[in-house]
């Protein structure tokens, strides 16, 4: 014997359950993408917030939207090395390698002084064989301190 079923009533539960397999699906980087972007149309200049996005932008390789923040971030803290650091990664990253030097510059003349960093990051490989990005790690990286092992003389 077979028993006939009536549909269920709508409960707004199918909305959400077909919601929540969509954010399932959605990784946790694009996720917090947009949380970040809906705080920043309410609070535009929110550093912390431009901070992160900026991060999780270059993160996804979403590498002009992440300049576009960069640029932002630039506007607000002309004086802060390490922003102007990371929007020389980005104008790297989108091909702008002039600008990206200059940029880079400004960082070095604010303070930035991470080169073992600098020496790993990969946002930078594009700029690595150009002649004026040589001659500026050449005038602003330390020079390896000198040896204090004790000479020995030969007979």
């Amino acid at each position: 014997m077979t028993e006939s079923r009536e549909p269920l009533p709508d409960d707004g539960l199918g909305e959400l359950s077909t919601a929540a397999s969509a954010s399932a699906k959605q990784s946790q980087l694009d996720f917090d993408i947009g949380f970040f972007d809906s705080i920043l149309l309410r609070a535009p200049e929110n550093l912390d917030v431009l901070r992160c996005q900026g991060e999780l932008l270059s993160r996804r390789g979403l590498h002009l939207r992440a300049l576009e923040v960069d640029r932002r971030l630039a506007a607000l803290l002309p004086q802060d090395s390490v922003v102007q650091y990371n929007l020389a990664c980005s104008l790297a990253r989108n091909d702008a390698p002039a600008e990206a030097i200059a940029t880079l510059r400004r960082a070095f003349e604010r303070g930035y002084d991470d080169f073992e960093h600098l020496e790993l990051d990969t946002d930078l490989d594009v700029l690595r064989s150009d002649p004026q990005y040589i001659e500026l790690l050449a005038e602003f990286q330390p020079r390896p301190a000198p040896s204090k092992r004790k000479k020995t003389r030969r007979s």
